[in-house]
């Protein structure tokens, strides 16, 4: 019975804790929607460099890992003591795959801004839900974990409703992507930054500008062809763009989960692991603020946080919170988790919209946005089912050879239940 009790009061302290997370996430991630929206000028264009705000919030999240990483030293099995072993040739070849993910998140967090540029807010988090499809075939590929045909039909279900929501609303959302707002902004220019222009900016006003000499037969602009290439698809950049995201976002998160339970870093606390991964998110902000001339020039002869205004400075911070709240589902729960939970968002910008953006949706939104969050719903009650009825079967020894398997990371202990195949099929069996 004691035994019983303790697992009852840890398992509620679990569920707690999940809460907590998913809570703290949600908020997050609402905010930062509406942050990065607001912080756009009437415009709906930044007069800041988004790359500015990546660059501080991965910063943050930097700083913030190593002094935890410092003060949590005396728990953690690794090389920390002895510097000496963290430059060895096993170590740095163990810190350089965490620039894959680094990477991938770069390309995510820059997207979403350009994102925001094209669609509502809450256009934007609908089509977003796609994210569910590619991180579920991600999982059956990259990870072998696999699906009920429940599961696959509900996501089918949602491709084809985000495709007719996609279609519905596809001619429309540029002229209802601006917002009503008006801000001012921290730092205004000075004679000086307004007078400095560089080569592309002086031939744009005169009109005769000219493709550098090794691109001479690319004299096109890359946004009027992708226009006019997505026009008959009734898709706009901005749906072609979440459609990119949602692969890179993602393919980051699996394999930021895959890295942080690894075992062989296991020995290392979630906050030393996420120091490697903000390390390199610095460095490839940094470089894309290096190897952009006219982000240079700006930065150079207006100053580093020059457009920046109340809500982008909020967004640093949030940007940064919401993703060491990420890294911490990953560690401690998993990616599916954080694609459902996420969905909440979902109901939170599109209600704000309406209040806010004046966003005025039309009939096939109403139409096709229950279908959406219904075709979640299924998936995830499939997913719960396929769950509980792995439980009862290993309770009934209808399968042999189960297997628990501890995991520990940071003082956490995780079970998982070992599941081999079954030579019988039934409607629940997985793909």
């Amino acid at each position: 019975r004691m035994e019983w009790c303790s697992r009852l009061a840890l398992c509620s302290k679990t569920t707690s804790q999940t809460f907590l997370l998913g809570g703290v996430f949600i908020a997050l991630g609402s905010s930062r929607i509406l942050l990065m929206k607001y912080s756009a000028n009437e415009d709906n264009k930044y007069d800041y460099l988004p790359t500015t705000v990546n660059m501080c919030s991965e910063v943050v999240k930097l700083v913030l890992c190593v002094v935890l990483a410092l003060w949590n030293r005396k728990k953690e099995k690794g090389c920390i003591d002895h510097l000496s072993e963290c430059f060895s040739w096993k170590n740095v070849c163990n810190s350089m795959k965490w620039s894959i993910p680094a990477f991938l998140y770069f390309l995510d967090n820059l997207i979403v801004f350009y994102v925001l540029s094209y669609l509502q807010p809450a256009m934007a988090v609908l089509f977003s839900n796609f994210v569910i499809i590619t991180t579920a075939l991600l999982f059956r590929i990259v990870l072998k974990r696999r699906l009920s045909w429940v599961q696959w039909a509900s996501l089918v279900i949602l491709f084809l409703s985000i495709v007719a929501l996609t279609r519905g609303t596809g001619g429309h959302q540029h002229s209802l992507a601006a917002h009503g707002f008006h801000h001012s902004m921290f730092f205004r220019p000075s004679n000086h930054c307004l007078l400095a222009t560089g080569p592309e900016e002086a031939c744009a006003e005169k009109g005769n500008c000219a493709a550098p000499s090794f691109l001479h037969s690319f004299q096109w602009n890359v946004t009027s062809t992708m226009a006019g290439a997505l026009k008959p698809l009734r898709l706009s950049l901005g749906h072609l763009l979440i459609l990119v995201q949602c692969f890179v976002s993602a393919l980051a998160n699996i394999y930021n989960e895959k890295m942080l339970k690894d075992v062989d870093q296991l020995g290392e606390s979630i906050f030393t692991q996420n120091s490697k991964l903000y390390a390199f998110g610095v460095l490839f902000n940094g470089l894309m603020l290096a190897l952009q001339a006219k982000d240079r020039r700006q930065i150079g002869n207006c100053g580093f946080f020059y457009g920046h205004n109340i809500f982008s400075v909020a967004l640093i911070f949030v940007t940064a919170f919401l993703g060491l709240s990420v890294a911490f589902i990953l560690k401690f729960r998993d990616n599916m988790f954080h694609v459902m939970i996420a969905q909440i968002n979902t109901v939170i910008i599109t209600t704000v919209s309406f209040v806010i953006f004046d966003f005025r949706p039309s009939l096939e939104f109403f139409l096709e946005a229950p279908v959406v969050l219904l075709s979640i719903f299924i998936y995830n009650a499939s997913k719960a089912r396929g769950l509980e009825y792995a439980t009862l079967r290993d309770r009934g020894k209808l399968i042999k050879g189960d297997a628990w398997e501890r995991s520990s990371g940071d003082g956490e202990e995780f079970e998982r239940l070992n599941k081999p195949s079954s030579d019988i099929d039934t409607d629940e069996d997985s793909l």
